[in-house]
């Protein structure tokens, strides 16, 4: 038994907007809000990996949380993310989500600490029966070391809140080994640009997308057109995407994502330590990527997205 969501399509994860002193600026955080769902996603998650969430003080998420139910006004679902070191702050985290009263929690394991798989499931379990909100749950081994297999999803399945499952291992197969335990008994969300349209044509109904905060018509029309199975619009748009799709999986990836949103005029490329600025080299690297995609953009096919 589980409740059921809408959610589908691009969840850009939003980038958090600091001033040059590295203090939080909302104002320009509701900026890079309002500008996603203007050009088309489907919805946000705030305070996640893109997001740098563990960069963050309790009482800045609960600012970017406001916010962001603030600037969407219900035009997409806002979901927050969880990143704590123990299960008693997600849940206290949980808690500040549903009274501010934002539409879902994506729940990350424990960080730092590399759990066996019960304790994985343990800290899920906790955080998603402590709230009424509906939970993603967010898999990504090759950054957080602990890995939600279907195994351990599967012992979920019993957790009304659980929802959702979001998967950024990069291996697709495990939406069908999934789905091979449980049925449909969660939606299946893709969390690794690079392996996007493989995602979908595994079943993946959503998107927690990096690159998107660049450029999101081109994430929601890539989506849309593999969703639709619409493949010959939809390959020679990801192969023009791919090169700066692979930055989602770099561990720089916050820096890269930034770097280039602040291309695109949405956004500034500061990050907070301990992630530093990319070197001279890799910035000239990124730089140049932007520059050739920028002069090969292409003209997007109708998807139904909203107008600009």
């Amino acid at each position: 038994m589980s409740r059921r969501v809408s959610w589908e399509g691009v969840f850009p994860a939003v980038t958090t907007q600091f001033f040059d002193d590295l203090s939080l600026d909302i104002d320009a955080t509701a900026k890079v809000m309002d500008g996603l769902i203007r050009d088309g996603v489907s919805g946000l998650i705030v305070c996640g990996s893109v997001g740098e969430n563990t960069s963050l003080e309790r009482k800045e998420k609960v600012a970017i949380m406001e916010t962001a139910k603030s600037v969407a006004k219900g035009r997409v679902p806002v979901l927050c993310g969880i990143a704590e070191f123990t299960t008693a702050f997600a849940v206290e985290t949980a808690k500040e989500a549903a009274r501010v009263g934002i539409d879902g929690v994506m729940v990350m394991p424990a960080l730092v600490y590399s759990s066996k798989p019960h304790e994985t499931a343990a800290h899920f379990r906790a955080v998603a029966t402590a709230t009424d909100l509906p939970v993603m749950l967010y898999n990504n081994p090759p950054i957080y070391k602990n890995d939600v297999t279907p195994d351990i999803l599967a012992t979920l399945a019993d957790v009304e809140t659980v929802v959702c499952f979001k998967d950024s291992s990069g291996d697709t197969r495990r939406f069908i080994d999934t789905r091979n335990m449980v049925g449909d008994r969660f939606v299946l969300f893709a969390g690794l640009d690079d392996v996007i349209v493989e995602s979908i044509a595994m079943g993946a109904v959503g998107w927690v997308s990096g690159m998107s905060n660049a450029f999101p018509r081109e994430g929601e029309t890539l989506f849309r057109l593999a969703k639709a199975g619409r493949l010959a619009e939809a390959m020679p748009l990801y192969e023009w995407f791919m090169p700066l799709l692979h930055l989602d999986a770099r561990p720089d990836l916050v820096q890269c994502i930034k770097l280039c949103e602040h291309i695109m005029g949405r956004g500034t490329a500061l990050t907070r330590p301990p992630r530093l600025a990319l070197l001279p080299q890799e910035k000239a690297e990124v730089e140049a990527m932007m520059a050739k995609a920028l002069k090969n953009r292409p003209r997007l096919p109708d998807v139904g997205l909203r107008a600009a």
